[in-house]
């Protein structure tokens, strides 16, 4: 039987391909995302493709969805935060659907990668760099000096906000990474009491309806997880960019 980390493992798909000493073969996690991205695209144009003055079910879930983000958007970013609006949408779309769609059976999760969530984050972060210093020229570093602070506390002040700063990648990357494996390894381990029980038979099969049953909780527990960390890690991007585009608040 397979191990609780198996379902994680990156595959070749077709011949490999390398270049300059990288190995940039297709594989099972390209597809997966390749496949978010093009759900997400069948799910907007498809919803907004007739734009019924009474909506149906599709168009329902792309307008709900847009407004979500919207005031997620205006409420954390104000006014300037309507020109990030397709950025933030992508982003908490494309979270959602791979942390859902990694809850179906024998699915891959994209984001349960390091490697992918820190792609996110530290372009998130660099993004923000950029916006901030093209907006606000140099007193965009003024955010690391809170107006108030008095002068003998400056460095120390200094030092903790650049550093809080600096870390953002890497705690927005790993929040979301980490609760994905975490959960997916916590369903591989009960499934593989399900088929333990089961093979024993007898008394021992009957005590499978145990971790069964925890199996289903946990299911109903990880897609909240999924929603939630979704939420959250577009919620954190808007909170970012309200530092870009205003260092006085």
């Amino acid at each position: 039987m397979a191990g609780p980390l198996d379902q994680f493992e990156i595959h070749r798909i077709g011949a490999p391909l390398e270049v300059a000493g990288l190995d940039i073969s297709f594989n099972n996690a390209a597809a997966y995302m390749i496949a978010v991205a093009g759900l997400l695209t069948a799910f907007v144009m498809l919803g907004t493709r007739r734009q019924a003055l009474v909506p149906g079910r599709l168009q329902s879930m792309v307008e709900m969805s847009y407004e979500f983000v919207a005031g997620m958007v205006r409420d954390n970013i104000g006014s300037h935060g309507r020109s990030f609006f397709p950025f933030v949408f992508s982003l908490f779309m494309f979270v959602l659907t791979a942390n859902v769609m990694g809850l179906l059976p024998y699915a891959f999760t994209v984001t349960s990668h390091l490697a992918v969530t820190f792609a996110f984050a530290i372009c998130i972060f660099f993004a923000v760099v950029l916006i901030g210093l093209v907006r606000n020229g140099l007193s965009f570093f003024s955010l690391f000096m809170p107006s108030g602070t008095p002068w003998i506390l400056a460095p120390l002040i200094v030092a903790i906000e650049v550093f809080s700063f600096l870390v953002r990648p890497v705690t927005l990357s790993v929040r979301l990474f980490a609760n994905m494996t975490a959960g997916h390894i916590l369903l591989k381990v009960f499934a593989g009491f399900i088929v333990s029980l089961g093979a024993g038979g007898g008394v021992m099969a009957a005590l499978g309806v145990l971790p069964f049953a925890m199996i289903v909780a946990f299911q109903a527990l990880e897609l909240l997880v999924a929603v939630a960390h979704a939420y959250v890690f577009a919620l954190l991007t808007c909170v970012y960019l309200k530092d870009a585009v205003d260092v006085a608040h």
